[in-house]
């Protein structure tokens, strides 16, 4: 059974960080590009960091590069995100998603979602 399951969410303060996990399980994660991807209420999905399968590409979103780290570790099967200097802004649920090819905003190319982990920034 293939699983995608993210942890790390909380609530943070404007200026916090955060670190989010995504473990991966029932595929070889190493064969997939892996992004961070999320949805803030009242707003549409939001694609926000991808990295390639050998963790030296990485792209980010203009409004998190500079704050935001993407990282992966194929040997844990592990996919990260640092989230620092957070703002309100940044508030939503935030998903891990693999697809075979870095596909950005193309929702229907990926091929496996997690469930979420919800950062909220609020002072």
């Amino acid at each position: 059974e293939v699983q995608l399951v993210e942890s790390g969410g909380g609530l943070v303060q404007p200026g916090g960080s955060l670190r989010l996990s995504c473990a991966a399980s029932g595929f070889t994660f190493s064969s997939y590009t892996m992004s961070w991807v999320r949805l803030a209420p009242g707003k549409g999905f939001e694609w926000v960091s991808g990295i390639n399968r050998g963790g030296g590409r990485i792209y980010y979103a203009d409004s998190v590069k500079g704050r935001f780290t993407i990282s992966r570790d194929n040997a844990k099967n592990t996919l990260y995100l640092q989230l620092n200097s957070l703002k309100t802004e940044d508030t939503a649920m935030y998903y891990c998603a693999a697809a075979p090819v870095c596909v950005g905003y193309d929702w229907d190319a990926y091929s496996y979602w997690g469930q979420g982990t919800q950062v909220t920034v609020s002072s």
